[in-house]
């Protein structure tokens, strides 16, 4: 099975989910959180992390997981900014079934703090 890496910056709240989830699950978008976005390089997921979670939450974190790639096929890659800022958009009502395709677990690649 062939797989993806993706990235997830985030800050603690929502890390404290996906460990409850023993690192195997996104926990559900919030009502006015109409999609989930992996970005598809570690460059672009340690910006937001450091820039926008660190001074919102006092802390900031780069998760790294994989999910099966004939799954992502449904998800075209949207650039969002520059030549690397590149993210899937998965509609929030998909992100049990995207859940369902990821392989192995979610792990913290990066910690930033002020």
């Amino acid at each position: 099975m062939k797989t993806t890496t993706l990235w997830r910056p985030t800050g603690p709240e929502e890390l404290d989910l996906v460990r409850d989830s023993d690192w195997r699950a996104w926990p559900p978008r919030l009502p006015d959180q109409p999609i989930f976005y992996p970005v598809l390089n570690e460059d672009y997921a340690i910006k937001i992390a450091r820039d926008w979670n660190v001074p919102r939450s006092g802390v900031g974190y780069v998760t790294r997981f994989e999910v099966r790639s004939d799954f992502l096929e449904r998800y075209p890659v949207q650039q969002v900014g520059g030549q690397t800022v590149l993210e899937l958009w998965v509609p929030a009502e998909e992100l049990p079934e995207f859940n369902a395709n990821i392989v192995g677990q979610i792990e913290v690649v990066h910690e930033f703090r002020p």
